[in-house]
């Protein structure tokens, strides 16, 4: 008898959750990146570095300036990359800087002799002084 009560209610389940299924509207679940980015890709404020993308379907971060301008996102293998600073995407997508490099405003920089990105990117040495081994002025 036991067996046949609990039964009897998994049936009464099964039949009232499919006639609710039935009146109930359907339910869309909206994804993260159609949330935060629905409509115009350029007026995406929410786009960062980092950021999932899809070339082709959804692109959200094609030629998209972030952190007040000093970035630059382009959509390289499914992420948001700075080409003006990513060493494996400088300038654009796939372009790799090489040993000693590093990615200054979207090219490759040797920044070890570099008087305008001595060491870093931006640091400039004072007039007169070399850039030797990142350093300026180094004796």
């Amino acid at each position: 008898m036991a067996t046949t009560c609990l039964s009897s209610r998994r049936l009464l389940v099964s039949v009232l959750l499919f006639m609710i299924s039935l009146i109930a509207p359907p339910c869309r679940i909206a994804s993260a990146m159609e949330k935060e980015y629905a409509g115009s890709r350029f007026l995406a404020q929410g786009v960062k570095k980092g950021d999932r993308c899809d070339p082709v379907a959804n692109n959200v971060c094609s030629g998209v300036q972030a952190k007040d301008g000093t970035q630059l996102l382009y959509c390289c293998k499914n992420h948001c990359r700075n080409v003006l600073s990513d060493r494996n995407n400088c300038g654009a997508c796939g372009v790799r800087c090489g040993f000693g490099q590093l990615c200054c405003k979207g090219k490759c920089t040797a920044v070890a002799y570099d008087v305008d990105n001595c060491g870093n990117c931006g640091t400039v040495c004072q007039p007169g002084l070399r850039c030797e081994y990142g350093s300026c002025g180094y004796a």
